[in-house]
């Protein structure tokens, strides 16, 4: 049972990344959730930023969800593990950019809490 709730919280993340990534890829102005107070999307430049950021959102998406496909629950849990830094990461950068604790914390932290456990899930299956 642990395998089966862990395997849809990958997959509900792994697709959720892939679609967060897309549509930021459409439309640039999506990224102005991700928490960097006064993000000029106007700017040429920025918007050649925010699309590398969209592109890794995709890729890592994608790969979630071919591990979850092709691998076995451990595997998967380790490849999520990794991929936890990511969002931690991202709440690091907001915080340092003076961003909305609520980015911080309900966004990228609560992100990486959901993959954490979801790791720990896949780990122990």
């Amino acid at each position: 049972m642990l395998s089966y709730v862990a395997n849809v919280l990958a997959g509900l993340i792994g697709a959720g990344v892939v679609l967060m990534g897309a549509g930021n890829l459409l439309v640039p102005r999506a990224a102005l959730g991700f928490g960097i107070p006064g993000t000029p999307t106007e700017d040429h430049t920025v918007r050649a930023w925010l699309a590398v950021k969209a592109a890794r959102d995709t890729a890592l998406g994608a790969l979630l969800l071919i591990v979850l496909v092709g691998a076995t629950p451990h595997l998967l849990g380790w490849v999520m593990l990794a991929a936890t830094a990511i969002p931690a990461a991202d709440a690091l950068i907001v915080a340092r950019s003076n961003g909305p604790r609520s980015a911080v914390y309900g966004v990228h932290g609560a992100t990486a809490a959901v993959m954490l456990a979801t790791s720990v899930l896949l780990l122990v299956a």
